[in-house]
Parts: structure tokens; C-alpha cells; sequence
């Protein structure tokens, strides 16, 4: 029987907690291993302490000292090579000031499907 590859983790930064839910189970039934926090402080413990991560997904408004385009910043400093996705209902890419190289930003509301697809084609071996 062939080995199955191992599932693609996603890091989803994401303060409101339904949305979070919805596209992690939607993430889940497309085969990602989803790890969900709910801040950038959050993030950045999960990843400074090993945790697995092939894709972050942030929110741009999140509670605490750090919005989600300063913790792309952070991460990418960390993990120059990791996919970063943005994703904001009150932000636009050109409002943000910028993205960090390699990134891309979808707008809110977006459809959980789109997401995954997304992030399949940014994982994609």
C-alpha cells in the first residue's frame, strides 16, 4: 500500500473564533492539520517552540500588541521561505502598507473553499 503524504499544516491566526472553526473544518475535510490561535503572541509561541507549520493564515485585526501584518513580519524573519496568507474585512492590501515578500492577501468575507484551494496550491509539493 503506498505511503500517503504527510498533511500540510496551517497556522490560522484568527481572533473570531466561528470563522476559525468554519475554515478549520473545512480545511480539516481537505486533508491540512490546522493548529488555530486566536492572537500573534499566540503564533509566535507555536512557532518558536517547534510547532509544525507549512502556511500561516492571519487575520490583519487581532487583539493584543500585534496586529497580523507585523506578525508576518516577525514570522518571516523566523521563516523566510513559509507561505503567509493575510486575509482582513477592514484592511486592503495597498491599506496595510505593504506585505511581506512572498504573500498574499485575500479580503473578507471570502469563501471557506476558495481558502482551501488556496492554500492547496501554496502547499502543493
Amino acid at each position: 500500500m503506498p505511503q500517503l503524504a504527510a498533511a500540510a499544516t496551517v497556522l490560522m491566526v484568527e481572533d473570531e473564533v466561528l470563522i476559525s472553526h468554519l475554515v478549520a473544518d473545512w480545511l480539516d475535510e481537505r486533508g491540512f492539520a490546522v493548529h488555530e490561535v486566536t492572537n500573534a503572541e499566540a503564533a509566535l509561541r507555536y512557532i518558536d517552540d517547534g510547532g509544525a507549520v507549512d502556511v500561516l493564515f492571519t487575520d490583519v485585526n487581532l487583539p493584543g500588541d500585534m496586529n497580523g501584518a507585523e506578525l508576518a513580519v516577525k514570522v518571516r524573519e523566523r521563516r523566510p521561505e513559509l507561505p503567509i496568507v493575510y486575509a482582513s474585512g477592514r484592511y486592503s492590501c495597498s491599506g496595510l502598507g505593504g506585505l511581506v515578500p512572498r504573500s498574499i492577501f485575500v479580503p473578507k468575507p471570502y469563501d471557506p473553499a476558495d481558502i482551501c484551494t488556496l492554500l492547496e496550491r501554496l502547499t502543493a509539493g
